[in-house]
């Protein structure tokens, strides 16, 4: 093996040094102590699903298809394809490659044409110092060597951080389909709560008529007819009060299907809409589904290859340079074979000293890795939360949906009874208008618990990232409040 010279190992003494040292610029490890865990089982769910695997209830991944509603499967897929906010998470998408596309470039070949011409004199021209022309035209090129991973670490985080920004547009679509889910549902759950105040109006104004009769027939006082008054007007600004309520989600509906409140509306309709059972699975697919835990990790690590490329602008920059073409002092010269020019070089750059420039690019790269960690431990933490909070929410509204079934049962047969005693003149107006007022509030409780269990059902698929696959299939659907089926 041929030795080298004494000059040549002064020479390469610091890129000899700089390779050695290249091991320190890899990115940091991260402490998988420093991870959070994923719990064995979820404490709301049902010890049945724990068998789950990680797949969507649709081959598209429609999930809301198993609420077996078309009015909801139109207004999803309008909200998907006209949502603002999905157009926004898209475009920066699209700016997260065009950024990755950039990094990669360089560490690609950069080669261009160019072509000057210039006129110098004084003591840079050759002998003589007379004043001359100089006109050049060629192609150049330049390479980076990566021998320190600066590059290819840049370009690893632009790749993370375009992934996390695909994480946050699939995020950004199921947050649209759960929002467009939840105000559909909660529209047809006012539809149903202001029929049964409407139908309860008709009924305090029938028993208006009979009091108003029976005191002008002298039977009863003024004060039994000021009271039924009073019940029929509250009961009638209520019902005004759910008009308004319906508006305004019927407005933030618009909003989400991307159409203009004043031009959009939606006819009121029966709340026929199926009520499927969504199987939780393990608590570990959660951190594969999720797209927004998903976005955090991906985050995270693009945070960690930062590091290392804060590190690595403390060695070397070595580059290949290339050029050729033509050089004369005649431009009608200038193309001839006699004119050619060429010239290869190669260009090492070691920092020194500047003045702590880059110890604080290091450590502010390993502040944001901090936080990034932080972040993503946060986001795993809280999708546990959310999931959990949903599969409670559903057990605790199943076992209140039948307790307020059976007070609405009751209720009604008061109000029945008090009714027939009533027009017999066997009880007071005040125990038929209790038991109206009785039997009103506990069937819009059921209404609204009918509600809730519809709504955390779709929190429960936003939660658990937009898919699910049992044992049993891919969604198991129960009767809603309402007695309907899913192919009923």
């Amino acid at each position: 093996m041929t030795l080298l010279t004494q000059p040549l190992r002064i020479a390469f003494a610091p890129l000899l040094a700089a390779l050695v040292l290249a091991g320190c610029a890899t990115a940091p490890a991260i402490d998988p102590a420093a991870l959070p865990s994923a719990p064995a089982a979820f404490k709301g769910g049902d010890g049945r699903w724990t068998q789950a695997r990680p797949a969507e209830a649709h081959a598209d991944g429609a999930w809301w298809k198993t609420f077996s509603d078309p009015v909801l499967d139109g207004l999803v897929e309008r909200a998907l394809a006209r949502n603002n906010n999905i157009q926004i998470a898209a475009a920066r998408l699209a700016q997260s490659r065009a950024l990755l596309q950039a990094a990669d470039a360089q560490r690609a070949p950069q080669i261009g044409i160019g072509a000057d011409a210039t006129r110098q004199g004084g003591a840079i021209t050759p002998a003589g110092g007379g004043a001359g022309n100089l006109f050049r035209a060629g192609a150049n090129f330049s390479w980076e060597l990566d021998l320190f991973g600066r590059l290819a670490q840049a370009s690893n985080a632009a790749s993370l951080d375009a992934g996390s920004r695909e994480a946050l547009l699939r995020n950004a679509r199921l947050v649209v389909q759960a929002d467009a889910a939840r105000s559909y549902l909660a529209l047809r759950a006012l539809d149903a709560e202001r029929a049964l105040v409407r139908e309860t109006v008709g009924a305090y104004r029938d028993t208006l008529a009979l009091t108003e009769r029976r005191f002008e027939a002298g039977d009863i006082a003024e004060l039994d007819v000021a009271r039924v008054r009073t019940e029929l007007a509250a009961t009638e600004s209520d019902a005004l009060a759910l008009d308004r309520r319906r508006a305004e989600v019927e407005h933030a509906l618009a909003v989400l299907v991307g159409d203009v409140a004043s031009g959009f509306g939606l006819d009121a309709g029966d709340w026929n809409t199926a009520l499927p059972m969504i199987p939780a699975g393990v608590p570990s697919t959660v951190l594969t589904r999720r797209p927004d835990v998903d976005a955090a990790r991906q985050s995270m690590l693009a945070a960690q290859a930062r590091v290392g490329v804060a590190q690595a602008a403390w060695f070397p920059d070595i580059a290949l340079t290339g050029s050729g073409g033509f050089a004369s002092t005649d431009l009608g010269e200038l193309f001839k074979w006699s004119a050619r020019a060429w010239g290869v070089g190669a260009l090492l750059s070691l920092p020194i000293f500047d003045g702590g420039r880059r110890d604080a690019g290091v450590r502010s790269a390993n502040a944001e890795l901090d936080a990034a960690l932080a972040g993503y431990r946060e986001q795993v933490l809280v999708a546990f939360k959310e999931v959990e909070d949903q599969l409670s929410a559903l057990r605790l509204l199943a076992e209140q949906g039948e307790a307020q079934a059976r007070a609405v049962t009751a209720a009604s047969r008061a109000t029945v009874l008090s009714d027939a005693r009533y027009r017999n003149g066997l009880v007071s107006q005040l125990e038929l208008l209790d038991a109206r007022r009785s039997e009103l509030r506990n069937r819009r409780e059921a209404l609204q618990v009918r509600s809730a269990r519809y709504q955390a059902t779709v929190g429960l698929v936003r939660a658990l990232g937009g898919g699910w696959e049992s044992a049993y299939g891919p969604a198991l659907v129960g009767r809603n409040a309402g007695g309907r089926s899913a192919g009923g």
